[in-house]
């Protein structure tokens, strides 16, 4: 394929994802102007918020949302939307604070924690480019939010939202809203997917990296690499992607072996014949368990297989029906819990043990000394006679209780 008709391709690929687009929303508009909200629709914009009051029939589709990020089919899970016309349901509505701010609600509800946690990435990516904007919180608003200097963005179990002051004020009211509305859904898994932190030092990784659950959020992120587009979404199959320095790493986590082994094979087989055309190419990708590893524009191969080498798959074994190994299981626990806690008993009576010995060891050793002490005040080492203190070491007697010097004697007659 020569140069122009590359990129002629590449102009007909983004005219045809920009249609699928358009036609998505206008979809969404046409059903909503005929058919009034749904009542599942209505019940996720409460009409009155801790003294914010939806302004009545303000709720509209969800154009704003899906104009500034661009929703694509490709966006979303392949299986998403196969009971409905859209892969979501949304809306958007105005709420009017207590002091006249008038705040811009938008809420999507999708198919998985995944996706919402996907949509929040992909937006944080779109809607701050350029921007300032807070690393992602975590348990400040939602699961995990992204704050700006008008609005706040989030994600809770299934939901995405985002609340904008449209009235250009400072963000405590627009905070304050998103905390009210996030109370009012189901927190689901309550956490971000385990895929995330299988990236190497994913605490610092984390705040800047895609989720996807299909090929476009990799697509928008990592351009012209051809390798992608083999990438097979189906069944559940989720990425993530972060930037180390320059190195762009792709972390492709596959439901079964099978699927692994499949998307295996056929990427080693297009990367050769990538190579063989002259085409980019990853610097250095490998299979680790279930995964699929790529790494991008990275210096040289040595540094993009050393990242490679820091990602660890943990395998996590669900079973559809009852678990058969679950007895044994229970009395593993059941026996390591009253191990540990025969042990903690053993423990502590031998702590006190010794404790209580010391202690009367030490009374006993105090009460000895003390009668022995007294014992010698009483008694005199000479055995009751006289001592003489010729060395002048004995202590001085108490001449009180010395027998006067006529005492002892016999009274003699004749000197009367």
């Amino acid at each position: 394929m020569g140069v122009p008709h590359f990129m002629d391709f590449k102009r007909t690929v983004h005219v045809g994802r920009f249609l699928a687009a358009t036609v998505m929303l206008l979809s969404a508009l046409s059903s909503v102007r005929a058919h009034p909200p749904s009542a599942e629709l209505t019940r996720m914009f409460p009409p009155e918020l801790g003294g914010f009051l939806n302004k009545p029939l303000s709720m509209r589709p969800l154009v704003t949302l899906a104009k500034q990020v661009n929703l694509q089919p490709d966006y979303f899970a392949p299986n998403a939307g196969q009971d409905r016309p859209s892969p979501f349901l949304g809306g958007e509505a105005e709420y009017l604070s207590a002091n006249g701010d008038k705040l811009l609600v938008e809420i999507v509800r999708l198919q998985s924690d995944s996706e919402a946690y996907s949509l929040l990435t992909i937006a944080a990516r779109k809607l701050n480019e350029g921007t300032a904007s807070q690393a992602m919180r975590w348990d400040d608003v939602g699961t995990a939010s992204v704050v700006t200097a008008q609005s706040v963005a989030f994600f809770r179990g299934q939901i995405f939202a985002r609340v904008t002051n449209e009235s250009k004020n400072k963000s405590d009211q627009t905070i304050a809203l998103a905390r009210l509305l996030a109370a009012t859904f189901d927190k689901g898994e309550g956490d971000v997917p385990i895929l995330v932190k299988h990236l190497p030092n994913w605490q610092t990784a984390q705040p800047n990296a895609i989720y996807a659950v299909n090929s476009g959020p990799l697509r928008d992120t990592i351009s012209d690499q051809l390798i992608l587009s083999e990438l097979s979404f189906e069944g559940g199959t989720e990425a993530v992607t972060a930037n180390y320095g320059k190195s762009q790493l792709v972390i492709v986590e596959f439901t079964t072996p099978q699927f692994a082994g499949d998307n295996d094979r056929r990427i080693v087989g297009k990367i050769q014949e990538l190579r063989n055309q002259g085409q980019p190419v990853p610097t250095a990708y490998r299979r680790v368990g279930n995964y699929s590893v790529f790494v991008f524009n990275a210096p040289d191969e040595q540094t993009a297989n050393q990242l490679i080498d820091r990602v660890k798959y943990q395998q996590v074994v669900q079973w559809l029906g009852d678990d058969p190994h679950l007895y044994e299981r229970l009395q593993r626990y059941y026996a390591e819990t009253s191990a540990g806690a025969l042990v903690a008993v053993l423990e502590s009576s031998g702590l006190s043990l010794i404790f209580c010995l010391g202690i009367g060891a030490l009374i006993g050793t105090l009460l000895f000394r003390h009668r022995r002490a007294q014992r010698a005040t009483r008694y005199s080492d000479a055995g009751g006679t006289i001592r003489l203190n010729l060395d002048e070491l004995t202590g001085t007697t108490d001449s009180h209780r010395l027998l006067g010097p006529h005492s002892g004697r016999e009274s003699n007659p004749d000197q009367n």
